[in-house]
């Protein structure tokens, strides 16, 4: 339970711009988390969209690794992080997020869609997938929720919206832990 004290202070602290657009971090995880719950989806997926970036709440200074031309890695130290507590069926679409956007990237539709600061973060992710890669990652045991999470990332962005509160996602986050 004192993680998710922990967490929402995270979020409730952090003021910082998510890397590249004009919303905070905090306010872009919670918009990836609305648009999973106006899908209907399931709550294991809304709480993956919901601590999808958390790893970059763990990393010092992530618009300097940016700016250094570096990949800080956000979605496997938030995988490290959150898998102590989480259940596996979140955590996994966390750490395969990137991954997911990577094997999108490959549709020139979903490419010309990606924010210029996604764009960026692609190349320093390790670009597209290649078609060996793509199988292995349709193989992976989350892979649709890995690609439903990565879908509701790029959508959450917007800065016109009536945002919700993460004390609005305790009762989800408690529900969520091992």
């Amino acid at each position: 339970m004192q993680v998710v004290e922990k967490i929402i202070s995270n979020f409730t602290n952090n003021q910082s711009l998510y890397i590249g657009e004009n919303v905070t971090m905090s306010q872009h995880m919670i918009q990836a988390a609305m648009l999973a719950e106006k899908a209907k989806c399931k709550k294991e997926v809304i709480c993956s969209c919901l601590l999808h970036d958390y790893g970059h709440f763990i990393i010092e200074n992530p618009d300097e690794l940016v700016e250094s031309n570096l990949d800080g890695e956000h979605e496997n130290i938030g995988y490290e992080y959150l898998k102590s507590f989480f259940k596996e069926e979140i955590v996994e679409p966390i750490k395969y997020h990137v991954l997911a956007k990577r094997y999108l990237a490959r549709d020139k539709k979903y490419f010309n869609k990606l924010s210029e600061a996604s764009k960026i973060s692609l190349n320093l992710q390790g670009g597209v997938l290649n078609d060996d890669e793509c199988k292995e990652f349709e193989r992976k045991k989350y892979f649709k929720s890995s690609i439903l999470v990565r879908k509701f990332d790029e959508a959450a962005k917007k800065t016109d919206i009536e945002m919700k509160s993460i004390h609005q996602y305790k009762k989800l986050l408690t529900s969520s832990l091992i």
